[in-house]
């Protein structure tokens, strides 16, 4: 079984208190404060494609792009009702990014950059991303902070119980590493019975200024840091950060 087939499956159900249409808002509103009026997007780890149906529909050409087959045959459901030509998905890896053209603006949300488990990794995903980005473009993204993994995350269990899916979603979180890995067991009802099937995946803390050296290394400029869905600082207990650079 490929990574992400049960949890693309119930990913949405799993992640409905996540305001799409207000990120969305906020995404566009961080892009302009910065200077620039996006046109065409990338968004990078689209996963079901919910925000880059919510950019598409305020007017931006969104190219979604995520490494799970799975998460893309959901995401482009969602392009029905759309234009022609407003919302395009690719099944890629972060890291072997490759699209058609330029774009003028990038994101990549929900902590999609901290499943990539080593700085290199990260380098070479920002780099496919400068190489991508028009000159004077803007990269948007959020991490989950190292507050959140030590202190949130940290080696708890999580249980999710819903008519479709009962879930359980333990972590064991490394302080030396900043790894935390993910252990999500699923039992999917199937008449009086369950069947149990279970993923793995991991997700890595870094620190602000790996990231910034990350960004420069690539390319592009840090610009700011944001408290998540704000324009505050972040501050000791935030749990997700947003980053903006634009590229040189």
């Amino acid at each position: 079984m490929s990574a992400y087939d049960v949890l693309g499956r119930y990913y949405d159900l799993l992640m409905q208190e996540v305001d799409y249409e207000a990120r969305a808002d906020y995404l566009l509103t961080v892009m302009e404060r910065h200077g620039v009026k996006p046109g065409t997007v990338l968004d990078l780890a689209c996963g079901t494609g919910c925000l880059s149906a919510a950019l598409a529909r305020r007017g931006c050409e969104v190219v979604g792009v995520d490494a799970s087959e799975q998460m893309l045959a959901l995401a482009a459901e969602k392009a029905d009702g759309l234009p022609k030509g407003r919302l395009l998905f690719l099944w890629q890896e972060m890291g072997e990014l490759d699209l058609y053209g330029t774009v003028n603006a990038a994101i990549c949300t929900l902590d999609g950059i901290n499943h990539l488990l080593t700085e290199d990794d990260v380098r070479q995903a920002f780099e496919r991303v400068s190489l991508f980005l028009e000159p004077g473009g803007v990269f948007v993204f959020d991490v989950n902070t190292p507050y959140k993994f030590a202190n949130i995350l940290g080696n708890n269990t999580f249980v999710y119980d819903y008519d479709e899916i009962y879930c359980v979603w333990q972590n064991a979180f490394n302080r030396e590493s900043g790894v935390c890995e993910f252990l999500l067991t699923f039992f999917e009802p199937e008449g009086a019975l369950y069947r149990r099937q279970e993923e793995v995946f991991a997700e890595r803390a870094y620190a602000d200024d790996r990231l910034r050296a990350l960004l420069s290394d690539a390319g592009m400029t840090p610009l700011a840091c944001y408290a998540d869905l704000s324009f505050d600082v972040p501050g000791k207990t935030e749990q997700r950060a947003v980053y903006v650079a634009r590229k040189d």
